[in-house]
């Protein structure tokens, strides 16, 4: 019988630190962990995430657990995807001793999130409408993020929390010194916005960066701005033309895009990646295609 009340049934730091001694946890840098040990952040992430009872949910990075009892308590179909096989094996037996009754809602993969597809990923691959909520990996959040788009096409949103300075290149404008790469790639799914910051004081253990949420997105058509081939040769584009952030689109487009491709297309080459939109990227490739067919 669980006698959990609704106030302890979420990992506070205390919980935190002793199951990480339980099973000989050192949180470790090169993995991106630092355990959630707030439950009143849990719940603000889960409530700014917009998920109810019912919602299939893949959290990547799980960790020791904190947000997976978050979104079960909801009522969430959560399927976790932890590329640690200790804190894999342990995600199930914490939830079995502090929420039995979501158990059979839970489904651990024990896998690098860069690897995840679709038919290994269960509920969340077959789901039609998947949510994405996670406290990412700090180091290897935006191509998690960008992965996990192409690949699985019924990811329609996202709430996740990366470091502040992530937030910032994966939401910003063009003109602004830090739109990117990252910036037009998620342009390519969808819209991105701040979702507000998160103290370092709730982690353990506390990162030396601050920290933010970034929402998601996808557009209506749930599948970009054209096929799989169209975005290869559009995020081309975008890495040629952020290679050196300095240059001209003539200049960091050479012998990719032609003169006349760019007349076509109506935009002066001697502009720079960083003023560009996505939709002006999509415009580029689709005139440099009819020029050289």
């Amino acid at each position: 019988m669980n006698t959990k009340t609704e106030s302890d049934r979420l990992l506070g730091a205390a919980d935190i630190r002793r199951l990480a001694d339980q099973i000989g946890i050192h949180p470790t840098k090169r993995l991106g962990q630092n355990f959630v040990i707030d439950p009143g952040t849990v719940r603000r992430i889960v409530r700014l995430a917009g998920v109810e009872s019912g919602q299939t949910v893949l959290e990547v990075g799980p960790g020791l657990g904190s947000l997976t009892l978050g979104l079960l308590e909801v009522g969430c179909l959560v399927t976790t995807d932890e590329i640690d096989p200790v804190l894999a094996r342990q995600l199930p037996q914490t939830v079995r001793e502090r929420m039995p009754e979501s158990l059979d809602r839970l489904t651990v993969i024990n896998r690098d999130a860069l690897t995840l597809t679709p038919q290994l990923a269960g509920d969340a691959g077959v789901a039609t409408d998947l949510a994405m909520v996670a406290n990412l990996p700090y180091n290897v959040a935006t191509p998690i993020i960008l992965t996990l788009l192409a690949r699985f096409t019924n990811l329609n949103r996202f709430l996740v929390m990366v470091q502040k300075e992530v937030a910032d290149r994966l939401t910003a404008a063009p003109g602004s010194k830090v739109y990117g790469v990252p910036s037009l790639k998620l342009a390519w799914y969808g819209h991105a916005a701040q979702a507000g910051r998160v103290g370092r004081h709730v982690f353990w253990p506390a990162p030396n960066v601050d920290s933010a949420l970034v929402s998601f997105m996808r557009d209506k058509d749930g599948h970009g701005r054209g096929d799989e081939g169209t975005r290869t040769e559009v995020f081309s584009l975008i890495d040629a033309a952020f290679g050196q952030r300095r240059k001209t689109l003539h200049a960091a487009l050479k012998g990719l895009v032609s003169a006349e491709a760019f007349q076509a297309a109506g935009i002066d080459p001697a502009r720079r990646g960083e003023t560009m939109t996505i939709e002006e990227f999509v415009t580029l490739e689709q005139a440099r295609r009819e020029v050289t067919a």
